[in-house]
């Protein structure tokens, strides 16, 4: 038998997390996240918030637990939206704890940012995978900070993209993004642009990745056989997109609990312009074969992304797997006998 008590905690910092694992690995990761919520071997409760008034931005709790990998895991986020301008910090942190699941041991502590990035695109790619057109070929991402490298890496495995467009509203944002992002890839060259439906029209795919608190997507930019994987909103108010995308769409969620408060629905929902008798399903089911995803060439299909924790959990053991073999990071005895 396994002496636990002599066990270490594997402690790994970003720049350690980063290429652990390919592109097309976290959509293996994320996919088989939704499977098993598709056929409930999990434990999950909804994102929690915590939102001080003094400090603009919040602390988010995202505890799982899932069968297959047999694996938990709990990632804590801190947004703080003045952290830039005052600190010449990141607005997001986050930091993950994978524990054994039988004795609770904490096998790793790590950094979530890079693995959050990449488990988020993620969801937008599999989306793309399981319900976009099969003929895709022009992709629209709609956002160009660190979430849009994550879904770019990830999308890029999905389909041989012969066009990729980004928005931004700021012109130095993109001109880092395509200076950082553009050698990774030759088949496509990327098309920045600050005019955003100029970046939209058109599109097969469009993945909106913003914190946008109202529209910025229009319903007349949308074309019939249009996806859109909106990864954005994932918190009480936020929207990317004109509710009337949202009357003409085949809508599925991550996790309808956490979507109707979190995600992109929640203000058509509040708004009265959509109700859930018109969310077709999760994305769990249509991976697992219990509902149809997209059912014509010409139908508009929307993925509301939330993010939820059962990403985590799901990837998480294999980044650990993959930093022990490659022997990086510390390992600290967290408990004394």
């Amino acid at each position: 038998m396994e002496n636990w008590a002599n066990r270490k905690t594997l402690i790994l910092g970003r720049s350690e997390m980063i290429g652990l694992l390919k592109p097309g690995e976290y959509n293996d990761c994320v996919e088989q996240a939704y499977r098993m919520h598709g056929e409930g071997r999990f434990y999950m409760d909804p994102k929690g918030h915590i939102v001080l008034d003094r400090f603009p931005g919040e602390w988010e709790a995202m505890p799982s637990y899932i069968e297959e990998p047999h694996a938990a895991a709990c990632k804590w986020v801190s947004i703080r939206e003045w952290n830039r301008e005052r600190f010449n910090l990141p607005t997001v942190f986050s930091i993950l704890i994978y524990t054994h699941p039988e004795t609770g041991f904490p096998l790793a502590i790590v950094d979530g940012s890079y693995h959050t990035v990449m488990r988020t695109g993620s969801a937008a790619a599999v989306s793309a995978k399981w319900l976009a057109r099969k003929d895709s070929r022009k992709l629209a991402i709609v956002g160009a900070g660190h979430m849009a490298e994550g879904a770019l890496a990830t999308c890029n495995e999905v389909f041989p993209w012969s066009e990729v467009r980004l928005w931004s509203r700021s012109q130095e944002t993109l001109d880092h993004f395509v200076k950082e992002q553009q050698p990774k890839y030759g088949s496509f060259e990327i098309k920045p642009s600050t005019n955003i439906e100029q970046v939209v029209r058109g599109a097969d795919v469009v993945v909106t990745i913003t914190p946008a608190r109202g529209p910025i997507v229009m319903d007349e930019w949308i074309s019939p056989g249009t996806h859109i994987a909106a990864v954005g909103a994932d918190k009480k108010g936020d929207q990317e997109l004109e509710g009337k995308i949202l009357q003409r769409a085949r809508i599925f969620v991550d996790d309808i609990r956490q979507c109707r408060t979190d995600g992109e629905i929640n203000v058509p929902l509040s708004e009265g312009l959509i109700t859930e008798a018109d969310i077709a399903g999760e994305i769990g089911e249509v991976i697992t074969g219990r509902k149809q995803g997209r059912t014509s060439d010409d139908e508009i299909t929307l993925f509301d992304s939330t993010g939820i924790a059962l990403q985590d959990s799901a990837t998480v053991p294999l980044e650990y797997e993959r930093a022990l073999a490659a022997g990086v990071g510390i390992e600290k005895k967290m408990i004394s006998t």
